[in-house]
C-alpha cells in the first residue's frame, strides 16, 4: 500500500477542516509505519489516549489510524458519538475507506470516513458559534 502523497495529506487536513466548521466534535488521523492489522484497532484506542482525544468536552473526538506499509486501519469514536451512532456505523465508515484503499487511493478513503463522520457530528453536535473552539490539531500526527 502506498504512503499518503504531500496533496493527499493536504486534502485529509482540509477535509477534518471542513468538518470541524460544522460540529463541536474532533477529527484526528494518526500514521503508524508499521501494525499488525489484527492489533489496529487496540492500537488505535492507545493513540486515542495518547492524542487526549478523550478529554473533548462532549466526548465526541474521532481517531483515524492508517499503517499503511501493513495494511492496517482502524477507527475509533469517543463515547458521545459513540452511543449515537451504534456500532454498525464504525463499519459503514471502515468500508467506505477500505474502498478507496484498495484501489491504492489512501486520501481519498481518508476523505471519504472523514466526510461520514462529519455528516455524523453535524447531525448530533452541531457547531455553536459562541462556545465552541478547535479543542485538537488537525494536522496528522505520525509515529512513522
Amino acid at each position: 500500500m502506498p504512503q499518503l502523497t504531500p496533496s493527499e495529506e493536504k486534502a485529509v487536513v482540509s477535509a477534518i477542516a471542513a468538518a470541524e466548521q460544522r460540529t463541536s466534535g474532533e477529527i484526528r488521523v494518526h500514521l503508524e509505519k508499521k501494525c499488525a492489522p489484527d492489533q489496529a484497532y487496540a492500537e488505535a484506542v492507545r493513540w486515542f489516549e495518547k492524542l487526549r482525544m478523550h478529554q473533548t468536552q462532549e466526548r465526541n473526538g474521532i481517531l483515524f489510524l492508517l499503517a499503511p506499509e501493513s495494511h492496517a486501519f482502524a477507527v475509533v469514536g469517543d463515547a458521545g458519538i459513540h452511543s449515537r451512532v451504534g456500532a454498525s456505523f464504525w463499519d459503514d465508515v471502515r468500508e467506505a475507506a477500505l474502498a478507496h484503499f484498495r484501489e491504492g487511493r489512501l486520501g481519498d478513503g481518508l476523505v471519504a470516513g472523514i466526510h461520514l463522520c462529519g455528516e455524523q457530528l453535524h447531525e448530533h453536535f452541531p457547531f455553536d458559534g459562541k462556545t465552541d473552539q478547535n479543542e485538537l490539531s488537525d494536522e496528522i500526527s505520525r509515529n512513522a
